[in-house]
């Protein structure tokens, strides 16, 4: 605890101080059992078992197979998005609404359910709002999708990323992850996860909440293809199972925003109407419960509410890696240069204190390309026993006020190769072979080195992970 006393002194080190004992780590080998890892018990969706998972990682290749996965509907095809490009294409050349209206013509029920942002969430090229224009195009294409728009609470987003294939039906599946309908999305680098199982039916269970109770349903420029009336039945049971993984869907979901708490499969009914927050709750328990390393790809640095526990974690000896964007969105800088958001950073400026923490980047993807990868993946990983994946950011906006959705996995088969097939691809090496902590050395080995590569003008060496300086990130 040498590092959290030296610390003690200022506000943002007492909440590292709140550590519990040290947690040795277990010599020589993994950890198999999950169980010491709790679930949330906020949401609306309990832990299942039963379930096929399968991580989809780059736009390449969760692309593909959710082009795929619509092609073969046979009843439903039921999408949330947040964003929205009009130049976006699949791999094989098919825009959005081509692959979407081919299912519709061959008789599949199409649904699309998207966010209207207000007037106070600014304005972005890519959003998809039903203004004239857009309805104007989809006329011209003679789009056949049945379409709600969606607004969130004031500035937040309906930020949820999910797709679910013949709900209801023998072959139900759902994809829940974080990649945006654009063209910038098919360069990041991202994740999605494929579930099959009972957990499918839970985030059936919210598409069909959100849909009925969506805030435009008796706006008169609300619906495509249907109107207000045009209601979903809620699933009644669950999926069969199809696999081994223990599954839990959980969400962010904004208070007074959604009221009918029809219960999900095996469950009782909640008010749903003072708003989940059951992916928080699930960061700090599984962050609270890490033993030996904890690892995150996210698109944000984290906000106090998770930096807290990750500093707790860290005091307790945990390896922690945090990926994120080398270069972050505009909104960043701007923070940086004005001190009435000094407390943005905070999180992540404690986190650096620990000498178990590293925040890295990625480079370009090759040694000729001088362009950072952008980090758009929203997942962690806890000693190789557990992990997320899914839309929620760390900052303020995903655990304020945005619409999220993540799927949380207690396998330890499926976290491991996660972890190897993420950090072969992100240290150049093939690191099946390395178990949880030695592989985390190796990131930070790597990184260190490609960061002095690159300051002595030179090409990474190996991989494309890169070493960043928390107290400069922003600048």
């Amino acid at each position: 605890m040498g590092e959290a006393e030296d610390i003690g002194r200022s506000e943002l080190s007492r909440v590292a101080d709140t550590t519990p004992p040290a947690t040795p780590k277990p010599a020589g080998g993994r950890l198999t059992d999950t169980h010491y890892i709790p679930g949330a018990v906020s949401g609306s969706y309990p832990i299942r078992d039963g379930n096929k998972v399968e991580p989809l990682i780059h736009a390449s290749v969760f692309f593909e197979r959710l082009c795929n996965a619509v092609d073969s509907a046979r009843h439903r095809l039921w999408v949330t998005v947040a964003f929205l490009g009009w130049d976006f294409l699949f791999p094989d050349g098919r825009g959005f609404f081509d692959v979407l209206d081919h299912a519709a013509a061959r008789g599949v029920d199409v649904r699309l359910l998207v966010w209207r942002p207000n007037p106070e969430a600014g304005h972005h090229p890519i959003m998809f709002g039903g203004t004239p224009e857009d309805r104007d195009r989809l006329l011209r294409l003679g789009s056949r999708v049945k379409i709600r728009w969606d607004r969130a609470i004031g500035r937040y987003c309906q930020h949820q990323k999910s797709w679910v294939i013949d709900a209801g039906f023998p072959s139900e599946t759902a994809f829940v992850g974080g990649a945006n309908i654009t063209l910038r999305s098919t360069q990041h680098h991202d994740v999605y996860l494929e579930v099959a199982g009972p957990s499918a039916s839970d985030v059936h269970h919210n598409f069909v909440q959100r849909w009925n109770e969506a805030s435009e349903r008796k706006a008169e420029d609300g619906n495509w293809q249907c109107d207000a009336a045009d209601r979903l039945p809620f699933p009644s049971v669950a999926s069969p199972a199809r696999g081994s993984s223990r599954v839990q869907i959980q969400r962010m979901l904004h208070a007074d925003r959604y009221f009918d708490g029809h219960a999900a499969p095996g469950t009782s009914s909640i008010d749903i109407g003072c708003g989940e927050r059951s992916i928080a709750e699930q960061y700090v328990k599984a962050i609270d419960a890490a033993r030996r390393t904890i690892y995150l790809e996210n698109q944000a640095i984290p906000i106090m509410e998770i930096a807290a526990p990750l500093a707790r974690a860290l005091a307790r000896g945990v390896d922690v890696v945090l990926l994120v964007p080398t270069t972050p969105e505009a909104y960043v800088f701007a923070a940086r240069q004005d001190p009435a958001e000094r407390r943005r950073f905070e999180g992540v400026e404690l986190l650096a204190r620990f000498p178990n923490f590293l925040l890295a980047g990625l480079a370009g993807r090759d040694a000729a390309d001088s362009e950072p990868l952008y980090v758009h993946a929203k997942l962690m990983i806890v000693d190789d026993a557990w992990c997320t994946i899914g839309s929620c950011n760390l900052h303020e906006f995903s655990l304020v006020g945005h619409c999220e959705m993540n799927a949380s996995i207690w396998d330890g088969g499926v976290a491991r190769q996660l972890r190897q097939v993420l950090l072969s691809r992100h240290l150049g090496v093939d690191a099946r072979t390395l178990d949880d902590l030695a592989a985390l050395r190796l990131f930070r080995e790597t990184s260190d080195e490609n960061r002095r590569r690159q300051e002595r003008g030179e090409p990474v060496a190996r991989g494309h992970a890169l070493t960043l300086s928390p107290e400069r990130y922003g600048m």
